[in-house]
């Protein structure tokens, strides 16, 4: 049977992963597919590099390169693009301009859909195109397909997961070596776990764009990155990994989506875990996702969330699918963000003020008599309740306090902070970090 023809855009190192493993397993590719699966043409801006990857043999037998990524779009002989250059601008462009051309588009683009998703979406479905995107969350494993196809008999209670491997490299070694924020931020970097410049990954952008798709494939839910909170792990201290540990937790960044009668929770943020959840155990740059349906209860995706093969992998899985559905009709397949386009309900993400978790609050006094009793007073003005108090042995008079609360609404909490600070005995600022049962 004639082949699939691929153009592909980008080939760093996922784009050279999807190259090295379609090459090596065409065969069983090409069984899984129905029929083999060729790139025919590659765009990069380093022709060096790609010549290197793609080699000779395959430039005599007539694979294209060319610095022209708009020229493999336009090209009427291919039927699948794969766009692996990454960003909001080009990267769009090269994505609409494909989908005008009636091709079917993969990324792994997980700010782009989570940006400009809605438009991307749209425009494919009135094409008729497909636009898989399974290597844009987690990696390698398959979570898109899973809320997809594999839970749909569920209505989703919620997502949580640890989708950024930089940040949980850098927590891992604070938890189990001691280390400094600064510290593990550097030998992750020296490791190639991070970017020279981490910001989007050590602020909980590249988990927020994660969350952002996978609330709106496990809730019907439009795209709504704009409206998800977002925190990173600049902030967390030593001596709250610490505490969080004595205290039977770990601290996890987590992408969280949870469904509420109001609306929907859509939140990255630090996070303490009890040590003996699943998802406390997730370490070193490993990715895991962890899904609660109504039906079938809670199930756990765990693997590789980077990486040049893990990646490829996911991009090669939405190339199989997309040449099974290549001439299926367009009302038959499965949506792109798991409901039919028209049953997509308009609701909007809660503000952090109205979410609701129970807390970790850590907080220096003076060593006098009455402070607990007077910080319990405010807490309890706002209706917060006490799960745990641990008081430290005082240094030069000041002794710190790591209270753990009930579950409560975020503004109750901020509104008792406000109230602790402007005590007279209190010394400096409360650090608040949520925490998370996941039952």
């Amino acid at each position: 049977m004639k082949a699939i023809r691929v153009g592909l855009l980008g080939i760093g190192t996922v784009g050279g992963g999807v190259w090295s493993v379609l090459t090596r397993n065409a065969g069983e590719i090409a069984r899984r597919a129905g029929r083999p699966i060729a790139i025919v043409a590659v765009a990069d801006r380093n022709l060096e590099r790609a010549r290197a990857v793609v080699g000779e043999q395959a430039l005599a037998d007539g694979v294209r390169l060319t610095e022209d990524a708009f020229s493999v779009v336009n090209d009427p002989t291919i039927d699948i693009v794969v766009e692996l250059i990454g960003g909001y601008t080009v990267a769009k462009e090269l994505v609409l301009a494909a989908i005008a051309a009636g091709k079917h588009v993969v990324t792994a683009n997980k700010a782009l859909l989570a940006v400009h998703g809605a438009e991307i979406f749209a425009a494919a479905q009135e094409k008729g195109v497909m636009v898989a995107f399974e290597a844009a969350v987690a990696g390698g494993i398959p979570i898109i397909k899973a809320l997809r196809e594999g839970l749909a008999a569920n209505r989703i209670e919620w997502v949580a997961g640890i989708i950024n491997g930089t940040t949980n490299y850098i927590l891992t070694q604070m938890d189990q070596r001691g280390l400094s924020f600064d510290g593990a931020l550097q030998e992750a970097q020296a490791l190639g776990y991070a970017e020279a410049d981490p910001t989007f990954d050590i602020e909980g952008i590249d988990a927020a764009h994660k969350a952002t798709l996978l609330a709106s494939l496990a809730f019907g839910v439009p795209i709504q990155f704009d409206k998800a909170y977002v925190e990173g792990i600049t902030r967390i201290d030593a001596r709250d990994v610490a505490h969080a540990e004595a205290l039977g937790y770990r601290i996890k960044l987590l992408g969280i989506a949870k469904r509420r009668e109001q609306g929907f929770e859509l939140r990255v943020h630090p996070t303490l875990i009890p040590k003996d959840h699943l998802l406390a155990s997730v370490s070193g740059a490993m990715n895991a996702v962890l899904v609660k349906g109504d039906a079938v209860g809670q199930t756990l995706y765990y693997g590789a969330g980077a990486g040049s093969e893990p990646t490829a992998s996911a991009v090669i899985a939405d190339l199989v699918d997309v040449t099974r559905l290549h001439t299926a009709d367009p009302e038959n397949r499965v949506p792109h963000l798991a409901f039919q386009p028209d049953q997509v309900q308009d609701v909007a993400a809660l503000p952090i003020a109205q979410c609701r978790s129970c807390y970790y609050l850590r907080l220096n006094v003076a060593d006098r008599p009455g402070v607990l009793a007077e910080i319990a007073h405010v807490l309890a003005k706002e209706s917060v309740s006490i799960a745990a108090l641990v008081q430290k042995e005082p240094i030069a008079e000041q002794a710190e306090l790591v209270l753990l609360t009930h579950e409560t609404e975020e503004q109750a909490v901020d509104a008792a902070i406000a109230g602790i600070t402007a005590l007279p005995f209190v010394v400096g600022s409360v650090t608040k970090l949520r925490v998370e049962h996941l039952t």
